[in-house]
């Protein structure tokens, strides 16, 4: 392309001033234009960048909460009702039986034997004697036996009451040492007449036997040469 500089034209004349006015005017304008362009579409990339993000994390899932563990749930048993203790019982005291050899006892018999020939009189049928035979016969036997638990015991009275004696027997009174006979009624304490006064023995001191001698001889045959 050949550019002719004679068209130029050599004088500058308000024409010419007009018209590069003119275009320094649209040229100013297209530079702003172009400048509000440029700015306008890199806004409206950031909106659009913006824009793409806000929907990222809206479209993103929101991660659900992970459900809390589930504890189990112990098993409640319904509480059995404790069972009631059962009152306790009282044992009833145990009777001990105490069991002694036969032989004091045949001792004693034959020291009776002895003295007073208590088993002769008891063994004899006293219906074909008298009364005053056997008022006689007793009062040796009488004699023999009040010797031989003199000799041999000692004996008191269980109560120290006269005879006929009203007296109250308390609760827990020793029903092995008193009798109570009569109309009885109710619990202790009683009160009533002192019929007997009792005995015991504080004190038995029979003889000793020499080994070898049968005690189940209480009174030895006897035979007169």
């Amino acid at each position: 392309m050949n550019i002719d500089l004679t068209l130029i034209p050599s004088t500058f004349d308000a024409v010419h001033a007009g018209l590069l006015a003119t275009v320094a005017g649209l040229l100013v304008l297209q530079i702003l234009f172009l400048s509000f362009a440029f700015i306008a579409m890199f806004r409206r990339r950031e909106t659009v960048a913006e824009t793409k993000i806000i929907e990222k994390i809206v479209e993103k899932p929101v991660p659900t909460p992970a459900p809390a563990p589930v504890v189990p749930t112990a098993v409640v048993q319904e509480a059995k009702p404790e069972p009631k203790p059962e009152p306790a019982r009282v044992k009833p005291e145990t009777v001990v039986i105490k069991e002694y050899t036969p032989d004091a006892a045949l001792q004693l018999l034959g020291l009776l034997q002895q003295e007073a020939r208590f088993i002769d009189f008891t063994q004899e049928d006293v219906s074909k004697y008298s009364d005053a035979d056997i008022g006689a016969a007793a009062r040796v036997v009488h004699e023999g036996c009040r010797k031989v638990l003199r000799q041999y015991f000692e004996m008191e009275p269980v109560r120290t009451e006269a005879e006929g004696k009203r007296l109250t027997l308390p609760k827990g009174f020793d029903a092995g040492s008193i009798r109570i006979t009569g109309n009885i009624v109710g619990h202790a304490p009683f009160t009533g007449t002192l019929v007997h006064r009792g005995w015991k023995a504080t004190d038995v001191k029979l003889p000793k036997i020499t080994e070898g001698h049968d005690v189940k001889v209480v009174a030895p045959a006897e035979v007169e040469l």
